[in-house]
């Protein structure tokens, strides 16, 4: 799937995102747009946007291999939109984002001990 600048195959940190996302708004002067009820609510806009791209083609297999490369490019957009929301709302929260979502998963290995869930089917949730 493509989305990343041609030959960039870095990986990005939450930390370069961050700090992108503070000069955007910079720059253009939406500091005082960015609160964190304003963006929440331009969050959940674009996850429901991302929900739109699902919406009518059941379930759909991991990779996506009968996807058009035109979905799979409108895909990325869509998952970008919501991680930048997501990034520029837990720097505005002063939240370190990477921190809590390691400590969560942390938090859901000892909920979810793999000793219970095995050869669970009744776990369908798969909590996160």
């Amino acid at each position: 799937m493509t989305g990343a600048c041609e030959g960039d195959n870095q990986s990005v940190s939450l930390d370069v995102l961050t700090k992108k996302m503070e000069e955007f708004a910079k720059e253009r002067n939406w500091e005082r747009f960015h609160s964190p009820r304003n963006l929440l609510l331009a969050l959940v806009g674009e996850i429901g946007e991302l929900s739109e791209i699902f919406q009518w083609k059941g379930e759909v297999p991991r990779g996506l291999p009968d996807w058009e490369e035109e979905e799979k490019v409108h895909l990325g957009e869509e998952l970008s939109d919501v991680l930048l929301y997501l990034v520029r709302l837990s720097d505005i929260c002063g939240v370190d984002l990477g921190k809590a979502a390691l400590r969560k998963v942390e938090l859901n290995a000892l909920k979810y001990p793999v000793t219970l869930s095995k050869n669970s089917s009744n776990n369908a949730s798969h909590s996160v």
